[in-house]
């Protein structure tokens, strides 16, 4: 199965982190896949794997970046598929650097930013399967059953919680 998602990070050091993304595709049923490739070190490879993503079946980006975080600026700048910023904490800043760095894109360079860290990384795997689910019904009804199963587990939750109370527990 060809990848719908591509999944790009500018350190292997960040894959701890952006593997909730490529988790929560997974879990839904979406190939993805994933690679290393900085803005700042390797700028031909990186717009080479933007540039050639939607010829390949991508559909979505994924992008992972601390500090200075260009990665999915560039990537937007070379790519018209919808890319999705991460922001990581890669400095003494934990990660407002590049937040700031991966909302503040010129006009006509759109990057949906997601939270950073780990949050944001299983929320921007969620996004892209929203995303791709606009044109999926059987995606469409996985997203819809995990969010069902997300609510049962909040109320299965309150009701532990419910109980202890009760019985002076808690």
């Amino acid at each position: 199965m060809n990848p719908q998602v591509l999944i790009l990070m500018g350190s292997d050091s960040d894959w701890p982190v952006m593997s909730e993304a490529h988790r929560a595709l997974g879990e839904l049923g979406i190939a993805a896949e994933a690679h290393v490739s900085s803005a700042h070190r390797t700028p031909e490879r990186t717009a080479r794997l933007a540039r050639e993503a939607a010829g390949r079946g991508v559909r979505v980006i994924i992008c992972g970046a601390g500090a200075a975080a260009h990665l999915a600026g560039v990537v937007a700048a070379e790519s018209e598929l919808p890319v999705l910023g991460v922001p990581l904490a890669a400095s003494d800043l934990q990660g407002l650097d590049a937040i700031l760095s991966t909302a503040q894109m010129p006009g006509g360079v759109p990057v949906g930013t997601l939270a950073i860290g780990k949050a944001g990384a299983r929320n921007a795997g969620l996004l892209a399967a929203r995303i791709l689910a606009l044109s999926d019904p059987a995606l469409a009804e996985r997203v819809r059953a995990a969010r069902a199963r997300m609510a049962r587990e909040v109320e299965a939750k309150d009701e532990a919680l419910q109980r202890k109370i009760t019985t002076g527990e808690g």
